[in-house]
């Protein structure tokens, strides 16, 4: 019997991304939503922009082509400015066919983080925990939930989480 060998992915340099201190640069990481009896959880789908910290969170029920892709589509359709690289780990959700046809036809770098550099997508890490698991704990939440999840997320959460820092601590009431 021959073992499973593990093959390199030619999509995408692994590199540390480059964004020159200009906006659209975005690093973009998954956060599950637990298991319960078996059966998973809800996924956040993080992107963040290096520069500005702009930050767009929507969610789907299962990590597949059919759900990611239109996804991320519309991720990238909501930053208010154009998206010049995006930045993963190396897991296959991101790094696969689909996803590089829809960053190719966009003119999107690709990039995916090095080996034993766990800082590549610190940022989007960081985030995982100050913005999603604050907003959404920890506990299991069931897979059709995701719709639900995204009216939030388009019209709470990713409006308030634009807002600059000071306001959201200012006793000032206009």
């Amino acid at each position: 019997m021959k073992k499973t060998r593990s093959r390199q992915a030619a999509i995408g340099e692994r590199r540390k991304p480059n964004a020159e201190g200009k906006p659209g640069y975005i690093r973009v990481d998954t956060v599950h939503q637990g298991d319960q009896d078996g059966i998973k959880g809800v996924y956040h789908i993080n992107s963040v922009d290096e520069v500005t910290q702009y930050e767009v969170v929507l969610s789907c029920s299962l990590i597949s082509e059919q759900f990611l892709v239109s996804v991320l589509t519309e991720i990238l359709e909501t930053f208010p400015f154009d998206i010049h690289g995006f930045h993963a780990d190396n897991g296959s959700k991101y790094i696969n066919h689909q996803v590089a046809k829809l960053l190719n036809k966009r003119h999107i770098e690709l990039t995916k983080s090095r080996s034993r550099q766990s800082y590549d997508n610190a940022l989007a890490e960081s985030k995982n925990a100050s913005v999603i698991r604050k907003t959404f704990g920890y506990s299991h939440t069931e897979q059709y939930w995701a719709d639900e999840l995204n009216v939030f997320n388009r019209g709470v959460s990713q409006p308030f989480s634009q807002l600059p820092s000071p306001l959201l601590f200012s006793n000032n009431h206009y």
